[in-house]
């Protein structure tokens, strides 16, 4: 019998900001063998994601609770060096300000300590009706973990 696979990783927080690491595999790449741009939002997704799941707040268990649906409102993206195949890269997360039912977020990936893409987003809670739900508490509580001093908004995105 073989040892049981190792659970993927939610990734970690390291002052204030979420690192979730991840490999940049064949399907990531167009035919030039660099991340396609649009992947770059996937790879943010999945950075938000664990993000929430290691503060112990799933979407799952958010939608089927309490009617909370996560939506990205604005997107503004730099994309500033590529990432390769095989490449191991971090997803680097944190919050600005937190509003009635949504917040500011800012994302970086790195290579190597790199940035190669910069992203600000405002993200909203929604029910299913498609209508605003206040952030709860708990979940603004739970975010404080990640909470960074809201800069403002400029051309060039900085982490």
């Amino acid at each position: 019998m073989s040892a049981p696979a190792a659970p993927p990783t939610s990734g970690r927080i390291v002052e204030g900001r979420h690192i979730l690491p991840l490999r940049v595999y064949y399907e990531d790449t167009d035919a030039a063998g660099i991340v396609y741009y649009a992947n770059w939002l996937r790879f943010l997704e999945r950075g938000r994601t664990e993000m929430l799941r290691l503060l112990g707040q799933e979407h799952s268990a958010l939608r089927a609770e309490r009617d909370i649906n996560w939506v990205v409102r604005r997107c503004a993206i730099d994309y500033l060096r590529p990432a390769r195949l095989d490449d191991a890269i971090e997803i680097v997360t944190s919050c600005g300000e937190l509003r009635g039912a949504s917040l500011g977020m800012r994302q970086e990936a790195r290579y190597a300590g790199e940035a190669l893409v910069r992203a600000e987003l405002v993200v909203a809670c929604m029910s299913s009706a498609g209508r605003p739900v206040r952030l709860p508490s708990e979940i603004r509580q739970a975010l404080q973990a990640v909470a960074q001093p809201d800069p403002p908004r400029s051309r060039h995105i900085r982490i």
